[in-house]
C-alpha cells in the first residue's frame, strides 16, 4: 500500500457519519480470531485516544482552531467507540490485561527494530523489558485467580518469562526522562515515539479503572504497582518528543499517525470485517489530514515539509511474533537501569531511584508475591512449583 499525506486526501469530514450500530458492531472471538487482530484494536484505541487527547489540549491553546478541532474529536469519539468495543464479553477483564501486555511487548518490539536513531531505539528495548515481565506476573495472576493459562491468549506468540523484574522497575521521576529527538528528526521517528506514548496512556488507565474491581487484595495491589509503572512509561515515551513542537505541529504529527499507522493495520488484518473497519477509518483519518494540514497552513503559516519530510510513509509496524529478538534483549539487556537520561549498568544507577524504591517496596512487592510460588520451564509455559514437588499454591 502506497500513501503518500500531501496526495491522497481520503473522506472529507462533513461525510464521516456513524450510527451507533455502526459504533457497536460484532465483537472479535477471544479464540478464534488470530491474537495480532486484537494486538491491533488494542493498538488503535490507543491511538484514537491519544489523538483524541492531544486535540483536547490544542482546543485549550488555539482559539481560531477550536470549530475545526471540536468537529474532529466528534468522529475520532465514535471512532475509538467502534474499536474498543470490538473486545467483547468473552474476554474477562484480566484476560484483556493479558492482551494488553502482549501489545506492549509484540509492538514496542517491532518498533525498537525500526527507529533508525540508536538511543530511541535502546529506549523503547529498556521499557519493553519492563512489559515484558508485567505479562510473566499478570500470567501468575490469571492461573491464580481464573485457573487459565494465558497461553490461551497470546496464542503462543509471546514467551512468558520474567525479564527486568517489576520491583526494580520503580524510579525517581528524574530518572525515567529521556533526551527528545530533535526538529531535523526523520517522520519515522516522531511517529514511534507518538505510537507508543498512547499506548502506554491507554494501557496505564486500563490498569487505573479495573484495579479497583478485583477483590483479591494482592490482584488489587499488582494492578496498583503495574499502574504505577505504565504511568512512568508514558513519561519515559513522552519524554522522547520535541518538546518546542507546537501545538498545531504535534497536531499534524498525531493525524499523520493515525495514518500511517491505520494503513498497516489495513495491510496486515486477517479478519474481513475488520480490515473494512481499518481500511474506512484510513479513508477518514486522510480527511481528518486535510484539516490539520489546512489549519497549520493557515495559522501558523509554515510549510508542512519542514515537519513531515516528503509526506511518504514510513516502514509500517509489523505485526507478528519477534520471539528471536526478544530473547536476545532479555538476555543481553535486563540488567540495565537508567540515571537521568543515561542508560547504565545496575552499579551506576541513580541514588535517588534506589530511596524511592525502598520506600514503595517497604511493605513488601506484590509482584513478587503473586509469582514467588511459580517458576518458568523452557516451553514458553508458566508451570506451577507443586507440579515440580516444591510445594502447592
Amino acid at each position: 500500500m502506497t500513501l503518500n499525506l500531501f496526495q491522497d486526501r481520503g473522506v472529507a469530514l462533513d461525510r464521516q457519519r456513524m450510527s451507533w450500530k455502526d459504533m457497536v458492531g460484532k465483537p472479535i472471538s477471544k479464540l478464534d480470531d488470530d491474537a495480532f487482530t486484537r494486538t491491533r484494536i488494542i493498538l488503535m484505541n490507543g491511538v484514537e485516544l491519544d489523538s483524541l487527547r492531544t486535540k483536547q489540549v490544542a482546543l485549550r491553546m488555539n482559539a481560531p482552531a477550536r470549530v475545526a478541532l471540536a468537529q474532529l474529536m466528534r468522529v475520532e469519539q465514535h471512532q475509538a467507540t467502534t474499536i474498543n468495543w470490538l473486545l467483547g464479553a468473552d474476554h474477562s477483564p484480566l484476560e484483556t490485561t493479558i492482551a494488553y501486555e502482549q501489545t506492549a511487548i509484540e509492538v514496542t518490539a517491532a518498533v525498537a527494530q525500526l527507529e533508525p536513531d540508536a538511543y530511541l531505539s535502546q529506549g523503547y528495548r529498556y521499557a519493553l523489558l519492563e512489559d515484558f515481565d508485567h505479562l510473566y506476573r499478570y500470567s501468575a495472576l490469571l492461573d491464580r485467580l481464573e485457573g487459565k493459562d494465558a497461553n490461551n491468549i497470546t496464542q503462543g506468540y509471546t514467551d512468558i518469562v520474567p525479564a527486568r523484574a517489576t520491583w526494580f522497575h520503580h524510579r525517581a521521576p528524574e530518572h525515567d526522562l529521556l533526551e527528545p529527538y530533535g526538529p531535523d528528526a526523520v517522520l519515522a521517528t516522531k511517529l514511534h515515539a507518538l505510537t507508543l506514548t498512547g499506548g502506554e496512556y491507554q494501557t496505564h488507565d486500563y490498569y487505573m479503572n479495573i484495579g479497583p474491581i478485583f477483590a483479591d487484595p494482592i490482584a488489587r495491589q499488582l494492578y496498583a504497582e503495574i499502574a504505577s509503572v505504565e504511568s512512568q512509561h508514558i513519561t519515559h515515551y513522552g519524554s522522547m518528543l520535541n518538546p518546542h513542537e507546537s501545538p498545531l505541529e504535534k497536531l499534524l504529527i498525531s493525524e499523520a499517525c493515525e495514518v500511517w499507522n491505520y494503513a498497516g493495520c489495513a495491510a496486515q488484518e486477517t479478519n474481513p470485517r475488520v480490515k473494512a473497519i481499518w481500511e474506512r477509518f484510513l479513508d477518514y483519518e486522510l480527511g481528518h489530514f486535510q484539516v490539520a494540514l489546512r489549519l497549520f497552513k493557515d495559522i501558523e503559516r509554515r510549510d508542512p515539509a519542514e515537519v513531515l519530510g516528503n509526506g511518504a510513509l514510513p516502514d509500517f509496524i509489523q505485526f507478528r511474533s519477534h520471539r528471536d529478538y526478544l530473547r536476545r534483549v532479555v538476555e543481553e539487556e535486563t540488567n540495565l537501569r537508567k540515571d537521568g537520561t543515561r542508560f547504565v549498568g545496575t552499579e551506576e544507577e541513580g541514588e535517588s531511584s534506589l530511596a524511592y524504591r525502598d520506600a514503595v517496596n517497604a511493605a513488601g512487592s506484590p509482584s513478587q508475591a503473586i509469582s514467588e510460588t511459580y517458576a518458568w520451564a523452557p516451553g514458553t509455559e508458566l508451570v506451577r512449583d507443586g507440579a515440580r514437588g516444591l510445594g502447592k499454591l
